[in-house]
């Protein structure tokens, strides 16, 4: 860095300094609004699952307080309705956020990649990527051992999500049918081809969103290749 010697270069310092500080403000900004999308989306699935566990239940206590009779059909397919829509809702919020999350990432790399323009020295203690790309949002996602795509997907809360609402769809379905008349080994059937249906879908769109995303995305520090520490050394022979 110059010094006052140099001249101009206090000048140089100030530059400097109030670089950092708008970065640093920036990192921090996307730092507390990735933190209160990743709360308020836990609390929205909190509260969906609760809703699951307590309209389950109560559809139990119904069947056993009308004996499967009266108006037991309409009111646990009220419940089971209720149940898919919210959970559907809850859907689109967790694939929103993923993506969001997704993007707060890339932000921040992009930022420590400017870190690193000011100081290549402090950047040599960064395990999170400087690079604002895909490999590079990976790798902070995963700075220690590569973590493949199929283990990230399945440990997500947006799978969790998805086979909560498949499955009180499928049930819905199901519930629907038979009660229109439609033998049980054929609501059963609806019920689960409805169920992988919506699993499916919600699998393919979440993954449609991520590719599109990166498609029409131009980084500014692509990576150069992965960290030494996630190539695996060759065995000689």
């Amino acid at each position: 860095m110059a010094t006052e010697a140099d001249g101009g270069g206090a000048e140089s310092d100030a530059v400097l300094a109030r670089r950092l500080q708008i970065l640093a403000t920036e990192h921090w900004g996307l730092l507390a609004a990735r933190s209160a999308a990743q709360s308020e989306v836990l609390t929205r699935i909190t509260i969906y699952l609760t809703l699951v566990s307590a309209g389950l239940v109560t559809i139990g206590l119904l069947g056993q307080a009308t004996r499967f009779g009266s108006w037991f059909t309409v009111a646990a397919l009220g419940i089971l309705g209720f149940l898919t829509v919210v959970g559907l809702l809850t859907l689109m919020r967790v694939l929103s956020v993923s993506e969001e999350d997704m993007m707060f990432v890339v932000a921040m790399n992009r930022i420590r990649g400017a870190y690193a323009e000011v100081d290549p020295t402090a950047a040599a203690a960064f395990l999170a990527s400087t690079h604002d790309d895909e490999l590079g949002m990976r790798v902070t996602y995963s700075f220690l051992r590569h973590r493949g795509a199929f283990e990230q997907v399945l440990a997500s809360s947006a799978i969790l999500t998805i086979l909560v609402t498949a499955s009180v769809a499928g049930m819905f379905a199901g519930g629907l049918c038979a009660a229109a008349g439609v033998p049980i080994p054929g609501a059963v059937t609806v019920g689960i081809l409805v169920g992988l249906a919506i699993a499916a879908g919600a699998v393919w769109y979440a993954g449609y969103r991520f590719t599109s995303a990166w498609k029409s995305y131009t980084p500014l520090r692509p990576s150069e290749g992965p960290p030494p520490h996630w190539v695996r050394p060759r065995r000689v022979t």
